[in-house]
């Protein structure tokens, strides 16, 4: 396995689990998060200048995107292994 895809695996694992921990380490995060999230929806939800009153909405799926990369990841890694 070449050393930058390791890395790149093993980063991305690090990563996700010092978050989770962080989460867990500081139970106010959590909140304090959704709160400030909260507020930035509210404030998008309020009506615009614009004649139509029209927004752009931007919808980011961490989730999907975090699953989609970590299959991404392993079907690399099984290509690379079987050629």
């Amino acid at each position: 396995m070449p050393t930058w895809l390791a890395f790149s695996i093993v980063a991305s694992l690090a990563l996700t689990l010092v978050l989770n921990v962080a989460l867990r380490v500081f139970p106010g995060a959590r909140l304090r998060l959704h709160d400030t999230l909260q507020r930035a929806v509210d404030r998008a939800d309020r009506p615009t200048d614009e004649p139509d009153g029209r927004r752009v909405h931007v919808v980011f799926p961490w989730k999907a995107m975090f699953i989609g990369s970590l299959a991404l990841t392993l079907f690399v890694n099984l290509i690379l292994r079987l050629f």
